[in-house]
């Protein structure tokens, strides 16, 4: 067995979508790679996050069709589920793509070593057994180092996520059964998926939001489409409402809350997830030592993620919002391609797409009409419903519509929104369209295939300027 390298020219720490996507392309532009990772490799997007999440949704978007399998003409008797199996699928998936990215870094040649990275100065790293260790195991140099040690969940003050009443994203994962109740805490992507995961296998869900509506970030009228439909299926929602403080004692979780008027309630649960966000894994990674600059728990960087110290950078989640695996990989592309003089570009941060996985799906880039207009733009609005459109009704999907938004003087897409059943997989054309600045006619005379859901973005397109065909 060959001994493992300890000189390489670039060490990435941490194997997440941000640093298994930057040390496969360093190592397909020439340079020698290592990776320094404690658990699988793929981070908390492959084996606790993105796709281990998508398969457990998948598993309610069927039980919810199949429960109402008649208005198609099927008929399910004794229609029931095998929880054990819902989670074991999920756990299953994640371990497949684990070892795809494992396989992918013995194509490229990539050295992957397992332990606990933390920086030692200017080109060295130092890999511990375990993160508390006083001695590390060994030593690697590195022309270039990439921290990309991602986030772990966010708590409220005073609060302790203990894993059994009071839950991360974790645990929410593998339950080892459903529970009754749930107090979601929290309503942007990750709370509201999780409210309709559960909610679909028959917990009741009260979800809880600071902000004036569930998934804050988005237009209001995509998260008015989202928060009916959650009511319609028996969620209790609860905007505008901060959470005082969760009482663990007895058998389930006792959660008060303060509406904007400051009037308080209790909210009783088996148990409560928390999903108030992330923060970035900063600490004990050596980054004091060596001098790297850190600006409330995020580590500082330039457009192409060096930090303060010559010959370290930083990507992904480390660096602060938007926290995504998407944004994660392509900076860590940009970086490498800098580190090795190759052309490559900043990446927008007005384009990136925002994808939230219930049912309806909701995606979105640029910005919400209420931020066009903060900014001074003279807009032009096109919607699209999918209640009128041939393609959905023959699904049986037609909660929901296409929003796009236009500057009026020179027809530029400014923003994109849209609520419905494959909103996530419809969004890529609008981002190709935002970056390459298009305008509505080049939207509305592309020819989109029929039917296809896709045609409500043609349509939405010519809505804005009173050339809609469908409406």
């Amino acid at each position: 067995m060959a001994e493992p390298k300890t000189n390489f020219d670039v060490v990435v720490v941490g194997g997440g979508p941000g640093g298994y996507v930057a040390a496969i392309r360093a190592s397909q532009l020439g340079m020698k790679v290592g990776v320094v990772e404690r658990d699988k490799l793929g981070g908390i997007c492959l084996n606790w996050g993105c796709i281990p999440t998508k398969a457990l949704l998948r598993n309610a978007e069927l039980y919810n069709l199949m429960n109402n399998a008649e208005e198609f003409g099927i008929t399910v008797k004794d229609l029931s589920f095998d929880f054990e199996k819902v989670i074991k699928r999920s756990r299953k998936i994640s371990e497949r793509i684990s070892k795809g990215v494992e396989f992918l870094f013995k194509k490229n040649k990539i050295e992957h070593i397992s332990g606990f990275g933390k920086i030692a100065g200017k080109g060295k790293v130092e890999v511990y057994k375990k993160q508390d260790d006083s001695k590390p195991e060994k030593t690697l140099s590195a022309k270039h180092i990439i921290i990309s040690t991602g986030a772990r969940p966010r708590s409220i003050p005073d609060v302790k996520i203990d894993g059994k009443k009071i839950l991360s994203y974790f645990e929410a994962m593998v339950p080892k059964e459903v529970p009754k109740s749930m107090v979601v805490i929290g309503a942007g992507a990750i709370g509201v998926e999780f409210a309709y995961f559960y909610n679909a296998f028959g917990t009741k869900v009260t979800l809880v939001e600071m902000m004036p509506t569930i998934l804050p970030v988005e237009d209001k009228e995509v998260t008015k489409v989202v928060t009916d439909k959650f009511k319609k299926s028996g969620m209790d929602i609860h905007t505008e409402t901060k959470v005082e403080k969760i009482a663990t004692s007895g058998k389930g979780v006792k959660v008060t809350v303060s509406d904007k008027d400051g009037k308080k309630k209790d909210i009783s649960a088996d148990v409560a997830l928390m999903a108030i966000g992330v923060q970035g894994n900063i600490e004990n990674i050596g980054l004091e030592d060596a001098g790297v600059k850190t600006e409330k728990g995020d580590i500082k960087v330039d457009e192409y993620y060096r930090t303060s110290v010559d010959g370290i950078y930083a990507i992904g989640d480390v660096i602060g919002a938007p926290w995504l695996a998407h944004v994660a990989s392509h900076e860590g592309i940009v970086c490498v391609e800098k580190i090795a003089g190759a052309e490559t570009h900043p990446i927008n941060y007005d384009n990136i797409p925002g994808c939230t996985y219930c049912q309806p799906q909701v995606a979105s880039i640029g910005l919400t009409e209420e931020q066009a207009k903060e900014k001074g733009y003279d807009i032009k609005v096109g919607r699209y419903p999918f209640r009128v459109h041939g393609k959905a009704i023959a699904a049986g999907e037609t909660d929901g519509f296409t929003k796009l938004i236009f500057d009026s003087k020179y027809g530029e897409l400014l923003g994109a929104h849209i609520v419905g059943s494959e909103a996530t997989e419809m969004i890529a054309e609008l981002g190709i369209a935002k970056t390459l600045e298009a305008t509505k006619e080049e939207i509305v005379r592309t020819v989109h295939a029929h039917p296809t859901l896709a045609e409500a973005i043609m349509e939405a397109a010519g809505d804005a300027y009173g050339e809609s065909i469908h409406t």
